[in-house]
């Protein structure tokens, strides 16, 4: 049997030239990173990739160039998330294509708490799945909002459903409540939400995190040393991360771009999404915030 997906899993952007256009280099970059930070996996494309505004072939390019990239050396999710469950079948069956090791799929919002509805949508779309799901449960308005005992409820009802990202909070009971409802039918649980609850998460037995992509080698040192069982050590880069996390919480996209590019990782932070903006203000706070993380400057240079 293949090792159920475990550690640190980011989310990675999608990168974009000052004009808008998809900036193949610069994701060729952020992936290089990933594979430096140590990373356990990846995921692509997810909310916090702008996959809204991605066209369908924008969107295949993408996760083609990243299995190119990635050549197997880490496992991908890809994130197969669409309100069509037949739309969200086809990016499974990208995922089944290119190697991936799971696909991810959000509970739809459209669908809300109707668990037959929600039920239907996973098994039209895990039909021929060619991978596991994951079940994404994002809160609204973005997602449906699950109860704990839905999501099991759903994942017990499509055996093809393999994992859960549960990003509702409180995140950590709701991880506990799901584990219990799903009564061992589940391969495991990944916390998300920006990785802003991870120890409590850890604490409670998630498998890994998934969170934005601009700390993935602290998110990795974090996951790595709670498996080793060194619970100072996370806790102490948990601490050391929490003040930026909470800054990613209000400006996202822009955030995650704007650290990585300091860190000497991208170029370009261009952001299509809809979100806040950095003011003057922002600018001064998260160059404070930065400082007093002192994070390191990467070893990897753009393309």
């Amino acid at each position: 049997m293949t090792k159920p997906l475990a550690g640190a899993f980011p989310v990675l952007p999608t990168l974009f030239r000052d004009d808008g256009s998809i900036d193949e280099q610069d994701f060729r970059s952020i992936i290089d990173f990933a594979l430096e930070s140590d990373v356990d996996g990846v995921v692509y494309p997810g909310v916090a990739s702008e996959v809204d505004t991605l066209t369908p072939e924008e969107r295949k390019r993408q996760v083609e160039l990243l299995a190119e990239r990635i050549g197997g050396r880490v496992p991908i999710i890809i994130g197969a998330s669409d309100p069509d469950p037949k739309a969200a079948a086809k990016h499974v069956a990208q995922a089944a294509e290119i190697g991936a090791a799971a696909a991810m799929v959000m509970a739809p919002l459209s669908l809300g708490n109707d668990i037959a509805a929600q039920t239907a949508y996973f098994r039209e779309v895990a039909a021929n799945a060619g991978v596991p799901i994951m079940l994404q449960n994002q809160p609204k308005p973005i997602g449906a909002g699950l109860t704990p005992e839905e999501v099991a409820a759903i994942a017990n009802a499509v055996p093809e459903i393999r994992y859960v990202k549960e990003e509702t909070a409180p995140c950590g009971q709701h991880l506990t409540r799901i584990k219990a409802a799903a009564n061992g039918s589940l391969d495991a649980i990944f916390g998300g939400a920006g990785g802003r609850y991870i120890t409590d998460e850890l604490a409670r037995g998630a498998a890994g995190t998934m969170p934005a992509a601009e700390l993935a080698d602290i998110h990795a040192q974090m996951i790595h040393a709670w498996q080793k069982g060194d619970v100072a050590t996370t806790r102490k880069l948990y601490n050391v991360s929490l003040p930026l996390l909470n800054f990613q919480a209000i400006f996202r996209m822009r955030m995650t771009k704007e650290v990585l590019r300091r860190r000497g990782v991208i170029k370009h932070t261009f952001v299509r999404g809809k979100g806040p903006k950095f003011d003057e203000g922002d600018a001064k706070e998260l160059a404070l915030l930065l400082a007093e993380a002192d994070l390191p400057y990467t070893n990897h240079k753009p393309n």
